[in-house]
């Protein structure tokens, strides 16, 4: 098992890599293309704050929770000056203890809720995380998330890939090791069971840069999943976004 990478040895290595930094700066850009100007914006498994950081500095007011005390000690660095202006809140504290806090933050819902780089992968309940989301979240707000795609073809070279495929296709889901927590791998029909009934999986996005054709407005699953999967399996991360629904 791969030793874990935390705080700043994290930002190092995440930041290394050119393929990374091109996934990375696609989401951001779908962010940009989604989020209203100026939105309130809450930032779910943001590691060392490189998000939080590019969303305060394209004009959003952005809080942020990451479970791991080393990566909110770097973001708390990382991110000084807009935690000093008020521009960037980190939310402190272990994860059941952010599912349990009280849910709605001062000044105000979110309209906005994104997750970078597959958090969503580490999260055994989805459904909680979901529900936490739903009290988080403005009438009508969005979840966009990156996560791994399990229909990837260049996991097909890596036996753990080909052992759990019958898993994937019977269960929806299937979970493997990994250097801190264990991560999951889930269908788009299993991220929309367990969204609901808080949020609905709308549309579908390759994990990709250049968003043209095809790739700039998704695939609408609402209808259905179809071919949709087909969206992923050029790219290690796919991009769902969730509508949140009227309780």
């Amino acid at each position: 098992m791969s030793a874990i990478v935390t705080g700043e040895a994290y930002f190092r290595a995440i930041t290394e890599k050119a393929s990374d930094r091109r996934a990375r700066a696609a989401f951001q850009q779908l962010v940009l293309r989604t989020a209203r100007p100026g939105a309130r914006l809450f930032d779910f498994g943001a590691g060392p704050g490189i998000d939080a950081r590019f969303y305060a500095e394209h004009g959003f007011t952005v809080a942020a929770y990451d479970a791991d005390p080393e990566m909110r000690a770097f973001f708390s660095r990382y991110c000084e000056d807009f935690m000093d202006s008020g521009r960037v809140v980190l939310e402190q504290g272990d994860y059941r203890e952010f599912l349990a806090r009280a849910s709605m933050p001062a000044g105000g819902a979110f309209e906005l809720i994104t997750s970078n780089f597959a958090p969503l992968n580490l999260v055994p309940d989805l459904r909680a995380l979901f529900q936490k989301f739903h009290a988080l979240a403005a009438p009508d707000a969005r979840v966009l998330a990156s996560v791994l795609s399990p229909y990837c073809i260049s996991d097909l070279k890596y036996r753990w890939a080909w052992r759990n495929a019958p898993r994937l296709w019977r269960d929806g889901c299937y979970t493997i090791p990994a250097a801190q927590f264990p991560s999951t791998r889930r269908t788009l029909g299993n991220f929309a069971a367990h969204s609901a009934p808080y949020f609905t999986l709308e549309r579908v996005y390759r994990g990709l840069p250049g968003f043209s054709g095809r790739d700039a407005i998704g695939v609408d699953v609402r209808r259905g999943f179809g071919w949709s999967w087909l969206q992923a399996v050029t790219s290690q991360f796919m991009f769902l976004l969730f509508r949140k629904t009227a309780h």
